[in-house]
C-alpha cells in the first residue's frame, strides 16, 4: 500500500516525489518501520504524481476555482485565466496550496503566458509555452472558408520533441545496416512514424515534415552504402528512391501523406 507522506522534504519539487510504503492494514509502529522511497524521473513517477496531485491540485482547483478550465498530466499542468491579475492571484494561491502539501512550483517552468492572437494585441514577455510535446504560440493559420490568413494561438510539435524524434531515428542506425532490405527498414520505422503522426499530427501536421525529410535523406544515405553503383552518387540514389516511392507509395507511412519528393 502506497501513501503520500505527511513529511515530504520542504524543498521537493513536483518532479521529485517521495512516498512512504506502509504494510497493508497495519499502523506504523516499531515492528513495522516506515520505508521512505525516493522516485526521481522513474517509470512509476507519473503514477505517483497522479495519485498525490489529484488531492493536492485537482480537488483543490475544483473546490476553489470551479469556473476556471484547467488540465494536468502527471506533474505538468495548465490553468486558463481571463486576465493577468487573475493569473497572478491563482499563482499566489497555488503556491500557498502546494506549500501546505510541502511541495513547491518549479522555479523556471512556472510562468504566466499571454495567449496572443489576432484579437489579443497586448504586449507581454511570455507568449509561448510547451506542454506534452506541443509548443503553443501565435501562428499564421488559414481560414478554410474564406481562404484568408489570420493570427491564432495554436499548438504544433515542439522543438524538443522534434529533436528527440531525430535522435530516435539516428539510434536505429539503419543508414549503416546495409545487410537489411528496404522492406526491413520500413517494418522497423513505420511503427515509430505511425505513432508520431497519430499524436503530433493532430495539430499542425506540416510541422512534422522536417522529420519526414530526415527519414528520406537517411534512406538516400542507406542506398548509397548498400549499392556499389550508387556509392558517391546522391542524385542517383535520390532518383531511385523517388521511383520506388511512386511505385510503392504505401511502403512507408509518411509516403502515404505525400512527402515523397524530399530526397535530395
Amino acid at each position: 500500500m502506497t501513501r503520500s507522506p505527511s513529511g515530504i522534504p520542504s524543498q521537493s519539487h513536483l518532479d521529485h516525489l517521495t512516498t512512504v510504503i506502509l504494510p497493508p492494514h497495519a499502523e506504523v509502529h516499531r515492528r513495522h518501520p516506515t520505508k521512505v522511497t525516493f522516485c526521481v524521473r522513474g517509470v512509476v513517477s507519473p503514477v505517483l504524481a497522479n495519485l498525490f496531485l489529484h488531492y493536492a491540485f485537482d480537488l483543490w482547483m475544483a473546490r476553489t476555482n470551479p469556473e476556471l478550465p484547467w488540465c494536468r498530466y502527471a506533474d505538468d499542468g495548465l490553468v486558463h485565466c481571463r486576465s493577468e491579475q487573475e493569473a497572478q492571484a491563482i499563482m499566489a494561491d497555488l503556491r500557498l496550496r502546494l506549500a501546505e502539501c510541502q511541495l513547491e512550483m518549479h522555479p523556471t517552468k512556472t510562468k504566466i503566458v499571454y495567449c496572443k492572437d489576432g484579437r489579443r494585441k497586448g504586449r507581454y514577455p511570455n507568449r509561448t509555452f510547451d506542454f506534452l510535446g506541443y509548443s503553443f504560440r501565435p501562428r499564421l493559420v488559414k481560414n478554410s472558408r474564406r481562404g484568408t490568413l489570420f493570427w491564432s494561438f495554436t499548438p504544433a510539435i515542439s522543438r524538443a520533441a522534434l529533436t528527440d524524434m531525430r535522435q530516435t531515428i539516428r539510434k536505429t542506425n539503419f543508414r549503416n545496416r546495409t545487410q537489411i532490405t528496404l522492406g526491413d527498414v520500413a517494418r522497423e520505422l513505420n511503427p515509430l512514424l505511425r505513432g508520431w503522426m497519430g499524436y503530433y499530427g493532430r495539430y499542425s501536421p506540416s510541422a512534422l515534415y522536417p522529420v519526414f525529410r530526415q527519414v528520406n535523406r537517411t534512406l538516400v544515405a542507406w542506398a548509397m552504402r548498400k549499392y556499389k553503383r550508387l556509392s558517391g552518387h546522391r542524385t542517383r540514389a535520390s532518383l531511385l528512391l523517388e521511383s520506388i516511392a511512386e511505385k510503392s507509395p504505401r511502403l512507408f507511412v509518411h509516403w502515404r501523406k505525400g512527402t515523397v519528393g524530399a530526397f535530395a
